[in-house]
């Protein structure tokens, strides 16, 4: 499943949501994909959603959609 993951790039800031930005993953679950960021990164994240359907479609054609890969 793909989702979208908004975060914060700094853990140590306030959030802003002026300064909020995204990137999509693939994961089987949504504490999978946490995992993983968490793990590869210092993002503090806000939410993360789930794509399918139109959803999906939508993002793919109209967003800079780009899936994220760490090793």
């Amino acid at each position: 499943m793909i989702f979208k993951v908004y975060y914060q790039e700094d853990k140590a800031r306030s959030p802003q949501r002026e300064k909020t930005v995204s990137l999509y993953i693939e994961a089987e679950t949504p504490v999978e994909a946490r995992k993983i960021i968490e793990q590869h990164t210092p993002y503090n994240i806000e939410l993360i959603q789930a794509l399918e359907g139109n959803h999906l479609d939508y993002e793919k054609e109209n967003a800079d959609f780009k899936l994220v890969e760490f090793d």
